[in-house]
């Protein structure tokens, strides 16, 4: 994929506001708002699921979601689905995909069904179906990726499945979207040292930021994802300061993600990418274009950051 275009937003970007100090002073100070980031997007955790399209007869056809991706900006995905039909017809859709000027990036979904959730980690089928399906491919090319996957318990992590899922996805170079606790993180790459572990939502359970830090610091191969991060903004949706910190000293190790796990989330695709826009817009450029985009890219892309 070549460079991407700048994105241009559809929505007013704030006007700049001056302050003048008083008279005596016979000077102006200028107090300039932040300006939300306009580069491209890669969306870095995104289900098709069943109930999204159903054939291409729900209520998100192919058509509808890659507009939506397309009007925000979004130039690339990691897909990944429930059950996997919704990947490979977004890997399939080559000459839409191309219009929209959206990349997939296939990963292998470990749920046939919902069922699924709660006894991957000690199905042997959903190994056997993993191994297959990698060895299928897809019309965008060769899956890059295992997950997203939970574990509500992260002693399942050490389950027979889990373990060799870590060490399939390790001697494949394939990366691993695990939505964990920060314990189930030591425990999963225990199994696989190597392994590249995207940490979905950098931990849903609001694990404290010193713990993140000290995860990244122990783990040069982890990335965090920032969906559905408690914590991460404030009210006005700008970053919080501990968030913001950690971004500025990790600023290669963090991707964005829609996570449109319910339909729901389709319907409010816009508002979820206007308010990553917003709170870029609050890091250096250089910064905010990582996060948002290079860090993807380089993982999957073979872009250089």
């Amino acid at each position: 994929m070549g460079r991407p275009a700048v994105f241009k937003p559809f929505w007013p970007v704030g006007l700049v506001k001056y302050a003048r100090a008083a008279l005596f002073l016979g000077a102006s100070v200028g107090l300039a708002q932040a300006t939300d980031y306009s580069g491209p997007l890669f969306d870095a955790h995104l289900h098709y699921n069943e109930e999204a399209w159903n054939g291409q007869a729900g209520p998100h056809p192919l058509s509808d979601v890659l507009a939506r991706m397309q009007r925000n900006g979004v130039q690339a995905i990691v897909a990944n689905s429930r059950p996997n039909d919704g990947t490979r017809a977004l890997a399939e859709a080559g000459e839409a995909t191309r219009a929209a000027g959206v990349t997939v990036v296939p990963f292998i979904r470990l749920y046939r069904n919902r069922a699924d959730y709660n006894n991957w980690f000690q199905d042997e089928s959903i190994y056997a179906m993993v191994q297959a399906e990698f060895a299928r491919g897809t019309a965008a090319g060769s899956y890059r990726g295992i997950g997203e996957f939970h574990l509500y318990d992260s002693a399942n992590a050490n389950g027979p499945v889990a373990r060799k899922l870590m060490q399939f996805a390790e001697q494949n170079g394939l990366a691993v979207l695990a939505h964990v606790d920060d314990t189930a993180v030591d425990l999963l790459l225990a199994h696989a040292p190597k392994a590249r572990l995207i940490w979905a939502h950098t931990g849903i359970g609001g694990s404290p930021v010193a713990r993140v830090e000290a995860l990244l610091a122990k783990y040069p191969q982890l990335m965090g994802e920032l969906s559905y991060r408690p914590g991460l903004t404030c009210g006005d949706g700008a970053l919080c300061p501990e968030w913001r910190a950690l971004l500025l000293k990790y600023p290669a190790r963090f991707l964005i993600g829609s996570d449109t796990w319910v339909n729901q989330r389709w319907l409010y695709y816009d508002d979820l990418m206007r308010g990553y826009r917003r709170w870029l817009g609050d890091l250096p450029p250089a910064v905010a274009r990582r996060v948002a985009w290079d860090n993807g890219a380089a993982l999957f892309l073979g872009a250089a950051p």
